[in-house]
């Protein structure tokens, strides 16, 4: 592709897990979730053909502007103390909108888009768009700068299985805290009555994973090593005084721990063995350059690091990857089928009326397609078993069982079914 050639959204990185096309009648929608200000672009659709040079573009496209919600302060009343806020984006989204507001990271009951009355300077103020609390506006303070808040480096971070991970926060507090520590709301085991969250160093799935690092410019850092896929969950940040606290309600950052899988991106099937390109893979992109390493049958293929990788599968061959100095973190593997077998249950002699199924086992870790032959001829049964719930003189014959998945189709040896009559 030169630099004026289209790029497929679903295959831009920074759309990663984000993108859905919805194809219909003389028509396609675009679906874009998880909205950031740096969507804010043009999009259009191409239509291409089989003949590589001829494409149909739609022009002009249609422009998105993404934008994040702000709390503005107006009708200022110094004498009074008091002020309205309101809470504002740069462009007017349809329809009715229900708001969720927070006091010094503790949600307050008011559903619109503005809130008057007596405001004190120690105290900051946050809004968002209800069902997306995730995304909320800057704290903001009324009176001044020196109010409580606490603001995330990052709203959302995706990191891999086995990896470490940083997750930041600015935070400032009037008057020096007397405790600071992160929690997680869906892990914290003690937080049942919406009292008190459980401080992460001391959660025993994170025992000796976890350390956080304070700065004396008030930044505060997680760390989290040796991650997990159960580690995904949103984290926040707390700190509390004697008589003041940042609240529990204020959401924090979203971690998301993606395990690696290889992806089969094409492929050509021989009768005896298979041609693949693969893909070592996850549901989001990790940020930074990385090196794989791909393994073939258990053993490391050398002078292989791209995250690509093309190979001849023979029955029973499996490749897996890793990336470099994750090398416990190993995708599951992918290999091309075995021939399946057929099992007869139960064994022995069958009988007329008699209840009987049959097994077709195959080795597919990519889920196979099953499909069954009596005599040559396809049946309509597509299940890896086929259930004979009261068998007849007439099912007796040969049977075989042919099991199918993107890395290559075999079947079975057949099996002779014999019903005996009453």
């Amino acid at each position: 592709m030169n630099g004026n050639d289209p790029v497929d959204l679903r295959s831009d990185s920074n759309y990663t897990g984000r993108v859905e096309y919805h194809f219909h009648v003389n028509g396609c929608t675009l679906r874009i979730k998880d909205l950031r200000e740096s969507d804010s672009a043009e999009y259009k659709f191409t239509l291409r053909t089989n003949k590589p040079d001829q494409s149909l573009t739609g022009s002009p496209g249609v422009s998105l502007s993404v934008t994040a919600l702000q709390v503005q302060v107006t009708k200022v009343d110094w004498n009074a103390g008091t002020a309205e806020l309101k809470c504002h984006s740069s462009c007017s989204p349809t329809g009715q909108l229900s708001y969720i507001w927070f006091k010094n990271g503790e949600k307050i009951q008011t559903e619109t888009s503005s809130v008057s009355g007596s405001f004190d300077s120690l105290n900051s103020y946050t809004c968002a768009l209800k069902g997306h609390e995730d995304s909320p506006s800057p704290p903001v303070c009324v009176y001044g700068g020196s109010c409580n808040r606490v603001m995330y480096n990052k709203r959302r971070i995706c990191a891999l299985k086995g990896s470490s991970v940083n997750i930041s926060c600015t935070y400032y507090s009037h008057w020096a805290p007397n405790s600071v520590f992160w929690f997680s709301p869906a892990r914290s085991h003690h937080w049942q009555t919406q009292t008190q969250p459980e401080d992460l160093k001391a959660d025993s799935q994170y025992a000796g994973r976890v350390q956080v690092f304070e700065t004396q410019r008030r930044r505060s850092t997680l760390i989290i090593s040796d991650l997990r896929e159960s580690d995904s969950a949103e984290y926040r940040f707390k700190f509390k005084r004697l008589n003041s606290e940042w609240g529990n309600s204020f959401p924090g950052t979203t971690l998301t721990v993606t395990a690696l899988q290889v992806q089969v991106t094409s492929v050509t099937v021989h009768q005896d063995y298979t041609e693949a390109v693969l893909r070592c893979h996850t549901s989001c992109s990790p940020a930074g350059d990385m090196s794989y390493i791909w393994f073939k049958n258990g053993k490391e293929i050398q002078n292989e690091e791209k995250s690509s990788h093309e190979d001849r599968f023979s029955p029973g061959d499996f490749i897996s990857c890793a990336v470099k100095g994750l090398e416990k973190s190993v995708s599951p593997s992918v290999y091309a089928l075995k021939a399946p077998s057929v099992s007869v249950n139960p064994p022995g002699e069958i009988t007329e009326g008699s209840s009987v199924t049959l097994n077709c086992s195959s080795d597919a870790n990519r889920e196979a397609n099953y499909t069954w032959l009596k005599r040559n001829q396809t049946l309509p049964r597509e299940e890896p078993q086929l259930v004979f719930s009261s068998i007849q003189p007439s099912d007796s014959g040969e049977y075989r069982c042919t099991s199918e998945n993107e890395l290559g189709k075999r079947t079975s040896e057949p099996v002779f079914i014999d019903v005996k009559c009453e």
